[in-house]
């Protein structure tokens, strides 16, 4: 049934259209996102009074190839359209206490295999060489996704000279931050569900203005994607209320550890340079035992 970019939509649109079995499913799963995206189709058949298979064609009428897609969707709904408080209460539904520290730790890690199994390698490799040959590298990242901007920056400041990290900012800051990026610049824009209106809006600016944008991101659905030259998907599934952001820092730790590759001697030349500065005004401690 076409898109599924926004699933409620999908449902809300189809409603009127299903047999009575299907629109039990469809009203459930409206009103039920936190709880239905964990449920198996047995569970869910239980919950609405209908069997598995039925739950199993209704995904099939949606245009799903299965339930694990449907599910999947619902998921992704979840995370993108919930209030942190809503996302606690699912969080918390699924967790006891002397649980949480192996789900949490165990979830992390699949989200980096997750990401291993499906990241885009040419992207990827595209995404290094467009940062390369940049005559600047912008970096934005909001909200909690702010923390990965920050950590770009600091060590593409190390084997960069012309990185900028943009403050997060609301309104008109945001593009007058941007006013002076032109055609030979990239644009690194940094998302994860919930998405801010105003990175969306500074992405598609950066684009307009003829700068190459890479997009890092949980999912070719995400609204800064559409904008983007290249896209790296990191999976962010909700575990809590926080997001993991574990798979997104992977992959930046990748990019460095790629371009300090290609960057060898001038990456080693900098960074002899910083040590000799760091051990004159004692930086780091020297910490002999």
């Amino acid at each position: 049934m076409g898109n599924h970019k926004d699933l409620i939509e999908t449902i809300e649109n189809a409603i009127d259209d299903l047999s009575k079995g299907h629109r039990l499913i469809a009203k459930y799963i409206l009103g039920n996102f936190d709880k239905a995206a964990y449920m198996t189709a047995s569970a869910l058949g239980a919950e609405v009074g209908v069997s598995e298979s039925t739950v199993v064609r209704f995904a099939n009428e949606l245009g799903f190839d299965g339930y694990p897609q449907l599910q999947q969707q619902i998921r992704e709904t979840t995370r993108a359209r919930l209030t942190s408080v809503q996302r606690l209460r699912a969080a918390n539904n699924r967790m006891s206490e002397d649980e949480v520290l192996d789900f949490i730790l165990t979830s992390d890690a699949e989200r980096i295999k997750s990401t291993l199994d499906t990241v885009d390698r040419q992207a990827f490799a595209k995404a290094a060489d467009m940062m390369l040959s940049a005559k600047n590298i912008y970096i934005l990242g909001m909200r909690s996704s702010a923390v990965l901007a920050e950590y770009m920056r600091h060590y593409f400041g190390l084997m960069f000279e012309n990185v900028r990290l943009l403050k997060p900012a609301s309104g008109s800051e945001v593009f007058e931050n941007l006013m002076n990026i032109h055609e030979d610049d990239v644009f690194v824009s940094i998302s994860f569900p919930r998405y801010a209106t105003s990175i969306v809006n500074a992405t598609e600016y950066a684009s307009k203005a003829g700068a190459k944008v890479i997009a890092l991101t949980d999912s070719l659905s995400s609204p800064i994607v559409p904008h983007a030259d290249v896209a790296l998907i990191a999976k962010s599934e909700m575990a809590s209320f926080a997001d993991s952001l574990v798979a997104p820092m992977s992959v930046i730790n990748a990019l460095i550890a790629y371009i300090g590759k290609k960057k060898q001697d001038e990456v080693a030349e900098n960074l002899e340079r910083l040590e000799t500065v760091w051990q004159e005004y004692n930086v780091y401690t020297n910490n002999k035992r």
